[in-house]
């Protein structure tokens, strides 16, 4: 029985459902106004989740850790290949919808989620200008330049390599992490010598490869989504809206996993 001063968990109580259910604030009456704050809201929260995995898996490479490193990949793959599905639903939503209400959100714009930013530092992503969207001395300015400053998820990965006995350069290992990865030859033939052995280190290689791919296919997706609901506007906020977006297709989180693939 619980105690007096402690009330009984329920569903909603655990979940914290009143708190979530009572956080979608439209700031008109259009009514798709809704759908583009709740699928906003679930993105978030979906990026919570994958740095959250993202974490673990860099604990579970650095630990040597294969088995659970792939299952970890796995859920992370499976999360990304939902939050491309996503866009499919806000793609339901019309031009003229979207702009029967865009004009209340104001400067708010996507380009300001520091969880989407933390995703990138995490891949990898060494870019002090993107501080400048959030104010100094923020808890979101602290945590992203924190992130900037860790060692990346293809670090983590090289020192799994080092570990299994691939000759991982000392260059790569001891670089500065606070600075942009730059493809390496020498990391090249160590991805060649873990493909060629043929086993948890080959899989691992892929399972990035597809991580990439998905991250690209989801930057893909978002750009023509923007492409058909705002087409060469101005982004929310002033930003530059799609062709920004454009700019950012087809860039490689781990380009020395791409450049092997002639060498296989």
């Amino acid at each position: 029985m619980p105690s007096d001063h402690t009330a009984a968990l329920t569903y909603s109580s655990y979940l914290a459902l009143d708190e979530i259910l009572g956080a979608q604030r439209p700031r008109s009456e259009e009514h798709d106004e809704m759908l583009f704050i709740v699928i906003h809201q679930v993105y978030e929260l979906w990026f919570k989740q994958l740095l959250h995995e993202l974490a673990h898996l860099q604990r579970r490479l650095e630990a040597g850790d294969a088995p659970h490193a792939l299952t970890t990949l796995k859920r992370i793959l499976t999360i990304l290949k939902t939050i491309v599905a996503q866009i499919d639903v806000l793609e339901t939503m019309t031009p003229r919808q979207f702009t029967s209400f865009r004009g209340r959100l104001d400067a708010a714009s996507g380009f300001q989620s520091m969880q989407f930013r933390e995703l990138e530092a995490v891949l990898g992503r060494r870019d002090a200008g993107v501080l400048e969207h959030y104010a100094q001395e923020s808890e979101a300015r602290e945590r992203l330049a924190a992130a900037m400053a860790r060692p990346s998820l293809f670090d983590s990965f090289l020192r799994y390599l080092d570990g299994r006995g691939f000759a991982v350069p000392a260059a790569a290992l001891d670089r500065d992490v606070a600075e942009a990865y730059a493809p390496s030859e020498g990391v090249q033939r160590a991805l060649l010598d873990a493909y060629r052995d043929d086993g948890e280190a080959a899989q691992i290689c892929e399972r990035l490869v597809d991580f990439d791919e998905g991250m690209q296919e989801w930057r893909y997706r978002h750009v023509k989504m923007v492409e058909r609901t705002i087409g060469d506007k101005t982004g929310t906020g002033g930003s530059s809206g799609a062709a920004y977006l454009r700019s950012t297709l087809f860039q490689a989180a781990f380009p020395d996993l791409w450049a092997v693939r002639s060498e296989l």
